[in-house]
């Protein structure tokens, strides 16, 4: 039988991993053969598998309802008497936007990192890396079990380490990758022991198998799967408790923020636990901790991002609070799966577009992240401005931009399920409202700053070339129309056969009167940040006489000083232990022993002297002795 154009479609899905995995390999295999258009290749690779989902998503658009899941299978993995594991692609509407979204922004980042990285000596090896990082992540959404995804979900870490630590000639790079790669471990033991606990439960890691079958589970077997997935999603989603490692990688070179906070690592927790809905809907506790993690996150880097001079720093808490809205609608169940991934996808967007700009900036002030150094960057950038811009009013969630559709509607279901959280997420939109307000102002607006008075540098800002801001206008636009996807609902029906269709329930106030509500809180946001910030003269050092809050959130509120005391210096404290342990109890036995029979013969050795005499009174002294032994037996 003659498979049907579609079904030859859906069949190339592989060649969208396939592309990007054999660029990293050539690129990586090929060395200083590859330099000269390494970075054409690695770029050519993107913009491929790109082409390929655009076309496999459309030809999806074609289909019914029922028929939107396509499962491909490649080959037997591994199988045993007990499990059978495929090596299995499912590409279905989720997967789908996911693969939109990797390859389209990564393919823009591709590009920008063209002029961003055009005179690094490793640029080749920097695109290798890039196209790794794509493939993992790709792999990781299109896995049809979780085996793959944990494939996947490793390819991520590694990629993520080596991009993070790029520049390793800077000791704070070197470091930075080595903390997200350990932190990352600690959520991987998580999705690990998940993993593990699913084959005893139902005797496969398929989502088909787990699906139809997690009602015979218990409630408690099915919380524990649940809470170790979110364990995983909070490592590579840096929600509180694993979120320390997300600022420290600002040290890897801006496009790598790019790609991390926009369109890969950041987004895989999220993804993993709407594409476990099966199980979460089965996990009360388990969805009820989700919940709490994503309020807590949320206003965890919100609050981290209004201290932060640093701009990639400033863009890294702002990340880590939005997918905390992310994680929050996935929490939140039914009602909240397809707008917490219409956020994601918008994020997406304006968050590339935003942290490329952070890059423009700092291409254009000779790489300095500080802030304090910008001010009336505005008319000599006007291109990078006005993308950040379009950016900006995105993520506070401006009347008609992309942020105010998709943020606001998770807002609005928070409500609907809790009006508590519905005020938490309420409260950090107008926090997000205020740390952006700041760092649009202190970096495009208020008084110049380039100067420096102890050296008498002074930059020469300029607007970066067009293969770096061509990739802003176009992701400057998709800030701006990226709402559409709300147009009649269609993401919510369209996600609908992967995560259900919830039923429509008003929130305790009339959603016109709420969203007057969010759009107000917003405006005492900015308004709070221009009195503060676009009405005051800036300094060029940060002042020290501040309030604990400042000074907690230039921390990052303690989070690496709760770490060392909660985890590291108890760790630590037991390694110790039981080297000692080890040392002089273990090792002392052993010793001992070894010791005692070195001294034994040391004594006996002393008794061979070579003399007869000696030799016979021994034979004599052991004669009389077995003489008496007799006699005391007889006796």
């Amino acid at each position: 039988m003659v498979p049907s154009v579609a079904e030859g479609i859906y069949s190339l899905g592989w060649l969208i991993i396939a592309l990007p995995l054999a660029g990293a390999a050539l690129l990586l295999v090929g060395g200083r053969r590859t330099d000269r258009w390494g970075h054409l290749l690695g770029t050519a690779t993107a913009v491929g598998s790109f082409v390929i989902g655009l076309v496999m998503f459309i030809s999806l658009l074609g289909e019914d309802e029922g028929a939107r899941s396509q499962t491909q299978h490649l080959w037997t993995w591994f199988a045993t008497d007990s499990l059978d594991v495929g090596f299995d692609l499912l590409y279905d509407p989720l997967s789908s936007l996911f693969v939109l979204l990797i390859t389209g922004v990564g393919s823009l980042i591709h590009i920008y990192s063209i002029g961003y990285m055009a005179h690094d000596e490793r640029r080749r090896r920097f695109f290798a890396y890039l196209n790794l990082f794509i493939a993992a992540m790709l792999m990781l959404v299109l896995a049809g079990n979780y085996l793959g995804i944990f494939l996947g979900w490793e390819g991520v870490g590694l990629a993520s380490y080596l991009l993070i630590g790029f520049w390793q000639h800077k000791p704070s790079a070197a470091a930075a990758a080595k903390k997200a790669f350990v932190m990352n471990r600690v959520g991987d033991v998580g999705m690990s022991l998940a993993i593990y606990l699913m084959v005893v439960t139902f005797g496969s890691t398929a989502f088909t198998v787990i699906s139809a079958n997690n009602h015979g589970a218990s409630e408690a077997t099915m919380n524990a799967i649940g809470l170790l997935l979110l364990l995983g999603a909070c490592g590579k989603s840096a929600q509180v408790p694993l979120q320390g490692w997300l600022l420290d990688a600002m040290e890897g070179p801006t496009p790598v923020s790019a790609l991390i906070h926009a369109a890969t690592m950041v987004t895989a927790g999220v993804y993993l636990i709407i594409r476990s809905n099966f199980i979460f809907e089965n996990a009360p506790v388990a969805q009820t901790v989700v919940v709490i993690v994503a309020v807590v996150t949320l206003l965890w880097g919100a609050v981290i991002g209004c201290a932060k001079d640093d701009i990639k720093k400033a863009l890294a808490g702002s990340t880590m609070s939005q997918i905390g809205y992310m994680m929050l609608g996935a929490g939140l169940g039914v009602a909240g799966y397809a707008f917490a991934i219409f956020h994601l996808i918008t994020h997406g967007f304006f968050k590339a577009n935003m942290f490329l700009g952070a890059g423009s900036v700092m291409h254009g002030m000779d790489d300095d992240v500080n802030m304090r150094h910008y001010g009336a960057l505005n008319k000599v950038m006007p291109i990078t401005f006005l993308t950040f811009a379009m950016g900006y009013l995105a993520i506070i969630g401006f009347p008609g931009f992309s942020g105010f559709w998709s943020k606001d509607k998770l807002i609005e279901t928070a409500f609907v399920e809790n009006t508590w959280v519905g005020l938490a997420a309420l409260l950090g939109a107008g926090i997000t409202a205020f740390y952006m307000t700041r760092l649009m102002l202190m970096t495009f607006f208020t008084q110049k700053r380039w100067k420096d008075p102890e050296t008498g540098h002074e930059p020469h800002p300029h607007e970066s070339p067009a293969v770096m801001t061509v990739p802003l206008i176009v992701l400057g636009a998709l800030s701006v129309v990226g709402g559409i996807m709300l147009a009649g609902n269609w993401i919510v029906d369209f996600l609908a056969p992967v995560v259900g269709h919830a039923e429509h329930h008003e929130p305790p106030i009339p959603a016109l009167a709420l969203t007057a509500i969010i759009v107000a809180v917003v405006a005492v946001g900015v308004a709070i940040a221009w009195f503060t910030v676009g009405r005051q003269e800036v300094p060029r050092v940060a002042p020290q006489d501040v309030s604990p809050l400042t000074k907690a959130a230039r921390a990052d509120l303690y989070g690496d000083a709760i770490n060392d005391t909660l985890v590291v210096a108890p760790t630590m404290s037991l390694a110790r232990t039981l080297d000692s342990l080890d040392r002089h109890v273990i090792d002392g036995a052993v010793e001992g022993q070894g010791n005692a029979t070195s001294g034994l013969a040391e004594l006996l050795r002393k008794t061979q002297n070579g003399y007869v005499r000696s030799y016979a009174l021994s034979v004599l002294a052991g004669a009389v002795i077995l003489a008496l032994a007799l006699l005391a037996v007889n006796w």
